[in-house]
């Protein structure tokens, strides 16, 4: 891809991963011969500012009936949909007959709290396995992705929607207009459209590079969301920082010159300029830190190895597929990632093939030092695992910087 997926303006690459997998692509032995590989390289737009892939995928490729990713395993991270669910009804649902849609429901972790005050919802699904999982819990879910000819049936069959949410599902989609009409023809002319994905200016801060894999087709700001919807007639109305994925932002946003425009969107505007988020040389130096950032944990590892320190990871997400694979953490020097997910238990991880086991076989016997690739619930973690701290256990983190927490 040479041309930007927001504004077809030409875009610049500035880094390169190298070959990786499939972030959420764990897999038995049979299929190591087979594992699918491209090349992940980033690129910036100097046109709209957007971050995104120079390649990805096909969303099928991604998300089906084996995706191993379920919303509801982590107790913060119902608590947050919980609360994103509570904002939208009070401030933006009337309390008559409202309908709520729900782009990349998952599990329902957000729209059961919908369906708990007996508010119309419908949420679109791609993953099967997944989808099967909210409508059994009486959640409407509709197992597909969202597209103008989805939004036209889900209108005429449910009326149009006063509020359609996503929570990390816009950057992962690479068609963005037909995303756009879709929303556009499915929303009320008085409704609002809220998202959140993991947050452009806390990526380059925090140097979390492992944001940027396979899914995450676009990594967005404030400035390029505003320019992306007002392709549509929409404007952006509010921008609300999260703490979710080490950070995110949510962005409401409504057809133009509906809604007042909240004094937060200036601010956050006025401060991505500021930190250079509209400049390619950002991005070039972001470049030369996630270089450092992964000679700094290699040495670290390898160190390790030379001391004859067992090494454990902990947490087999999605985004440890990219530092994995980018770093080169070969079975050798992580001897098993350990995780609480059936479906990924047993199983190895995408690339570099270090076996996943249950989470009884970290507590089975401690390791010398466990790093951490679930970094963004540090705080949940570390307050499960006060076991492992008071035996000795310490843990390696990477984000913002590499070092040892004891």
């Amino acid at each position: 891809m040479t041309q930007c997926i927001s504004c077809n303006h030409s875009i610049e690459p500035f880094i390169s991963f190298g070959k990786q997998p499939l972030g959420n692509g764990f897999l038995s032995k049979p299929q190591f011969k087979s594992e699918y590989f491209f090349e992940l390289e980033v690129c910036f737009c100097q046109s709209c500012s957007l971050v995104q892939l120079a390649n990805q995928p096909k969303p099928e490729q991604m998300f089906n009936d084996a995706y191993s990713f379920f919303s509801g395993t982590s107790t913060k991270m119902a608590q947050h949909f919980e609360r994103f669910a509570d904002d939208i009804a009070s401030r933006y649902l009337k309390p008559h007959d409202p309908f709520v849609v729900e782009l990349g429901s998952n599990d329902g972790i957000m729209l059961q709290h919908f369906a708990k005050r007996k508010i119309r919802h419908l949420g679109f699904e791609p993953s099967a396995n997944v989808a099967a999982v909210a409508q059994s819990k009486g959640i409407n879910t509709r197992c597909s992705f969202f597209n103008q000819k989805h939004a036209s049936h889900a209108a005429s069959e449910f009326g149009h929607a006063d509020a359609i949410l996503a929570a990390n599902v816009m950057c992962h989609i690479p068609y963005l207009h037909s995303v756009m009409e879709g929303m556009t023809a499915l929303l009320k002319p008085t409704g609002i459209i809220a998202f959140e994905d993991p947050y452009l200016g806390d990526i380059v801060t925090k140097i979390s590079y492992d944001q940027i894999y396979d899914e995450h087709v676009s990594l967005f700001s404030a400035t390029s969301v505003k320019n992306l919807f007002e392709h549509h007639g929409m404007e952006l109305i509010d921008t609300i920082p999260q703490p979710t994925h080490g950070g995110s932002m949510r962005y409401v946003i409504a057809p133009k010159g509906t809604r007042k425009v909240a004094s937060s969107v200036t601010e956050t505007l006025a401060r991505e300029v500021a930190n250079g988020l509209g400049s390619l040389k950002t991005f070039t130096r972001f470049k030369k830190s996630v270089e450092q950032s992964r000679a700094d944990l290699k040495q670290l590892l390898n160190t390790f190895r030379k001391d004859h320190k067992r090494v454990v990871g902990y947490a087999a997400t999605s985004k440890s597929t990219t530092v994995i694979n980018y770093c080169s953490l070969t079975p050798d020097l992580i001897e098993f990632i350990s995780d609480t997910t059936p479906i990924k238990q047993g199983k190895f991880s995408p690339g570099m093939h270090i076996p996943v086991l249950s989470y009884e076989r970290f507590k089975e016997n401690y390791p010398d030092f466990a790093l951490l690739f679930g970094w963004n619930h540090q705080q949940e973690i570390f307050e499960k695992e006060k076991e492992y701290r008071s035996q000795g256990g310490q843990w390696v983190v990477y984000v913002p910087r590499v070092e040892i927490i004891g």
